[in-house]
C-alpha cells in the first residue's frame, strides 16, 4: 500500500510541474479573460461529465460564494447540476445536447465556457463548445491525453499531458483553484496582469 502510495502522489506531482512549466501563461490569460468576462457583467459557464461535472459544480462555487478572500459573489454556472433540464434533454432528444441546449438559454455573447474533459473527446462537451464558439462566447478547454478533438475548437487549451484520468482530474482542480485565486486577485486586490 505504501508503494501504491508514493507512486501515485509523485505521479501528481510530477505532472502538476510539467504542466504549470508548459502552462504558465495561458493560466494567466484563462484568469484575465474570466476576470475580464465578469468585469463587463457578463458570466462563466463550466460543464463536464463524471469527475470533471464534480470540477465543475465545485469551480463554480469557489466563485459564487467566495474562494479565499471576503468578496461579492460572481456569476459562474455549473452546467451539470439541474437533474430535471439534464434528464428531459436526453431524454427527449439525445444525451449529446445536455450542455449546448443550457448553452443556447442561458449563454450570451461575452460569456466564458470552460469546458472540461479528460480525454477531450467527450460529445457533448464538443457540441457546448461549437455552440458557445457559434454565439460569441469564448471557449477555454481543461483537457488530458493530448487535448482530443476539443484541442482544434477552443480558445485557451489547458491540456494535462498524461494518460491516466485521476491524475489528469487532479491538475485540473489544482488549475481551476489557481485560476480562481488569480481572478480574485485581479479583480479585489488590484494586482496587475503582469
Amino acid at each position: 500500500m505504501k508503494a501504491v502510495i508514493t507512486k501515485s502522489y509523485k505521479e501528481s506531482i510530477y505532472l502538476k510541474e510539467a504542466f504549470f512549466k508548459q502552462n504558465t501563461q495561458l493560466v494567466i490569460q484563462c484568469a484575465e479573460l474570466i476576470a475580464d468576462t465578469f468585469k463587463a457583467g457578463n458570466k462563466l459557464l463550466i460543464c463536464g461529465n463524471g469527475g470533471s461535472a464534480a470540477d465543475a459544480q465545485h469551480l463554480s462555487a469557489e466563485f459564487v460564494n467566495r474562494f479565499m478572500i471576503e468578496r461579492p459573489p460572481l456569476p459562474a454556472v455549473a452546467l451539470s447540476t439541474d437533474t430535471s433540464i439534464i434528464t428531459s434533454i436526453g431524454n427527449d432528444y439525445a444525451f449529446e445536447q445536455i450542455f449546448s441546449k443550457q448553452v443556447k438559454a442561458i449563454g450570451k455573447e461575452g460569456d466564458v465556457l470552460l469546458a472540461i474533459s479528460t480525454s477531450g473527446d467527450s460529445n457533448n462537451v464538443i457540441l457546448a463548445v461549437k455552440v458557445a464558439r457559434d454565439m460569441g462566447i469564448k471557449t477555454i478547454g481543461l483537457t488530458g491525453k493530448g487535448g482530443g478533438r476539443m484541442a482544434k475548437i477552443v480558445d485557451i487549451l489547458l491540456n494535462a499531458d498524461s494518460d491516466v484520468t485521476a491524475r489528469i482530474q487532479e491538475v485540473h482542480i489544482t488549475a481551476g483553484h489557481i485560476i480562481c485565486e488569480l481572478v480574485d486577485h485581479i479583480l479585489f486586490q488590484g494586482m496587475s496582469k503582469d
